[in-house]
């Protein structure tokens, strides 16, 4: 079945938002596309500095990549560093994963061997 990037898109947003919740995270607005032309993310933060809107460009790109823009959005919008960003991007990945909204397989690429050169 097909759906289109923008309920998709509302679709991940709503569950980004619980899980940042769960995490007792602030959960930011999600936008798209970005007031600013050519930009593939936009983070405006609230003027009392508690919150802030994401806004994604989801066109001309791979639905990962918005994704992985929204939970980056969330990990700036909380100002979080290392390594509990890492945790925070680790647990969105993963409830998202769970949901279908990006792939879970790894790709197996293969790597020929280099064969020295015989003079």
């Amino acid at each position: 079945m097909f759906f289109s990037a923008t309920a998709q898109f509302a679709s991940a947003a709503r569950v980004l938002s619980q899980r940042a919740a769960e995490l007792d995270l602030v959960v930011p607005g999600f936008r798209s596309p970005p007031r600013i032309v050519g930009v593939n993310r936009t983070i405006r933060r609230s003027r009392d500095s508690e919150g802030g809107v994401v806004a994604v460009r989801l066109t001309d790109r791979p639905f990962t990549a918005a994704v992985g823009d929204m939970i980056e959005g969330v990990v700036v919008v909380n100002q979080l560093n290392a390594p509990d960003s890492d945790h925070v991007r680790t647990a969105l990945w993963s409830i998202l994963s769970i949901h279908g909204y990006v792939a879970t397989q790894e790709v197996d690429v293969h790597v020929p061997a280099v064969q020295p050169r015989v003079a």
